[in-house]
This record gives C-alpha cells, sequence and structure tokens, in this order.
C-alpha cells in the first residue's frame, strides 16, 4: 500500500464557514437513563435522529448547518429549541403528529431500551412540505447531506430519489448515509458521495460477507448505480472509499471505546465538511475517520472537539489498496 503524501493531513483551515443542507426525515426526542458521578441517577434529555447527529458534527466542525425536516406536537416544539441550542438552524415543516421519541437505561453500561415511540407517516401534503421547503434550504448550501429514516414507513422512499436527483441537476453536492430502500432509491437520483456501513450492506444483501474483495466489489456495484464515490465503515476495521476508481483505506490510532454509537454520523459529517471546503475525496476520508475516532471516546452521539478531530486527523493513515490486493 501506498501512503497519501504528508500534505491531504489538514482538513480544516480558517476559512469562511461552508453552509451544509441536511435532511433530517426523523428527528427524534432522546432520554438517557445515567449513573451519577455520585452513585444516583441523571435523566439527559437531546434531539435525536440520524440526520440530526450528523448535522451537529457538522456544526461542530466549524460549518453552518440548516437542517429540515418534520415537527409535531409537544415532543417537536421540544425538538426545535434542543436543535437550535446546537447551533443549527431549524426549517421546520409542522406535522399534525408528534415525533417520535425513545427512552434509553445506560446505567448498567450498555444501551437498554426502556420504551420507543416511532415517528408517524408524513401525510401528502406534510411529504410535500417537507420536499419543497428541503429543496429550498438546499439551493442556498454548498453541500448537501442526507440521512436516513428512523424506520421505513416514516417517510416515502420516493423522496429520497426525487430529493437526490434535482440536487444532481442543479449541480449541488449530495453527501448521503443510507441503506436499504432509501439507498437504493438515491442512487437511482445519483449521488456525489455514499457513506454506509458495511454492516448494512451485508443486512441489505448488497454483500455476502466483510471479506475486504467482497466489500471493494460491492463498492464498483454502487458506483455504477449512481455514487461517484463510496465509503464503508468497517467497525474497528480500517474504513475503505472508492475515489476516481482507486480504493483507499483509512486507518485511525487505537483509542479506547466508550460508546461506539454515532460514530458513523460523525463519519459522514466529518467527510461533507471537508468536502464543502473543496477538499479531495480521499482527503475528506481522513477528516471522517478522524471524527468517527473522536466520537467513540464519549458517550454523546456525534459529538466531540473540533481541535482533537483536527488532531486525530493529522494521525489517519490513509493508503491506497494496491490492484493485487482487490
Amino acid at each position: 500500500m501506498n501512503s497519501l503524501p504528508d500534505d491531504t493531513a489538514e482538513p480544516v483551515s480558517g476559512e469562511a464557514s461552508p453552509s451544509a443542507f441536511v435532511f433530517a426525515p426523523c428527528p427524534l426526542l432522546t432520554v438517557t437513563i445515567e449513573t451519577a458521578p455520585d452513585g444516583g441517577q441523571e435523566l439527559h434529555v437531546h434531539a435525536g435522529g440520524q440526520g440530526f447527529w450528523i448535522g451537529r458534527m457538522a456544526a461542530i466542525l466549524g460549518m453552518d448547518v440548516h437542517l429540515c425536516g418534520p415537527f409535531g406536537g409537544e415532543a417537536g416544539n421540544i425538538l426545535v429549541d434542543l436543535i437550535t441550542r446546537e447551533g443549527l438552524t431549524v426549517h421546520p415543516v409542522t406535522t399534525t403528529r408528534d415525533n417520535g421519541s425513545y427512552i434509553h437505561d445506560r446505567r448498567g453500561g450498555d444501551r437498554t431500551v426502556v420504551v420507543e415511540v416511532p415517528p408517524p407517516p408524513l401525510t401528502r401534503h406534510e411529504t410535500d412540505d417537507l420536499f419543497s421547503t428541503s429543496l429550498a434550504a438546499a439551493m442556498a448550501a454548498d453541500v448537501a447531506i442526507i440521512g436516513g429514516p428512523h424506520c421505513d414507513e416514516a417517510v416515502p422512499i420516493e423522496v429520497y430519489r426525487r430529493l437526490c436527483a434535482d440536487l444532481s441537476a442543479l449541480e449541488i453536492p449530495v453527501v448521503a448515509d443510507l441503506s436499504g430502500p432509501s439507498l437504493t432509491a438515491a442512487l437511482e437520483g445519483g449521488v456525489t458521495a455514499l457513506k454506509v456501513s458495511h454492516e448494512d450492506l451485508i443486512e441489505d444483501g448488497r454483500a455476502q460477507s466483510d471479506d475486504l474483495d467482497d466489500l471493494i466489489a460491492t463498492m464498483h456495484r454502487l458506483h455504477e448505480e449512481g455514487a461517484e464515490t463510496v465509503v464503508v465503515s468497517r467497525a474497528g476495521d480500517p474504513a475503505i472509499a472508492l475515489c476516481d476508481g482507486e480504493v483507499w483505506e483509512a486507518e485511525t490510532p487505537p483509542v479506547q471505546i466508550v460508546d461506539h454509537h454515532g460514530a458513523g454520523d460523525s463519519m459522514t459529517a466529518g467527510f461533507a465538511a471537508a468536502f464543502a471546503k473543496g477538499k479531495s475525496s480521499v482527503e475528506a476520508l481522513r477528516l471522517g475517520a478522524a471524527a468517527g475516532a473522536m466520537n467513540v471516546t464519549r458517550r454523546g452521539l456525534a459529538t466531540g472537539d473540533p481541535v482533537a478531530v483536527v488532531r486525530m486527523a493529522e494521525n489517519v493513515q490513509v493508503r491506497r489498496v494496491e490492484a493485487a490486493q482487490r
């Protein structure tokens, strides 16, 4: 394998903040029960959902983030306030029913689901409003980030194809973090970069195993279906990416894992932040890997310190995978 030149180790500069549109089809109200330092109990109330988690990390990395999603009822009102407090600009689409929510108990160390309230499906008018509001916000952004639904029934899958197709026609770069039917629909519309986990590829039947050759073959098929660049996260193994016909891998230094949840969303945000700065896909892979690595050292999903992420990026080894290893 060949090492990437050292000059790619500066993924973020002091330039004006790029703007990002985030499609968040399922914002969630989350409550987590934790053990307090004195042995008591703590309740943590936060916004959640993949779109928000990606958007939060993108904002941490210096982007001007505009998030569009459906918000309704008491949960929706609380969510708009919580998301705004995180430094994101919310473009809410009002719905007739409350947003989805969950309560997790993490006092034992692992996450235990106490209750989950799934997000309700959108009505036809709500879907139309979500699409038009999203398109308007995206047209003012440097990059569009597409998050997945909490469940397939929440948003019509066709929305992903239409949104990606229209954004591509408007020449707005699209970074998507999807799986299942929404991934297939987005590919039909076309995306600039697709991030997906190897577990989702296997679960969706797109990859037969976690074997490197099998995953690389799957990346090439995803490229043929409509993704210009494909990034595959592989849990504890180095992430791999197909960029301009070449396969690369990004290896981060080993860190102690506190909570692996949110690492993939952080990777997507890091990739989008660097990409919006005009960095190459390979350089964006470095920052994405660093953001994911720093996230697992914390308990908050898609959280971190921007200086720590940039310094971690300097320690990420990005290498080309030679043809003989494909």
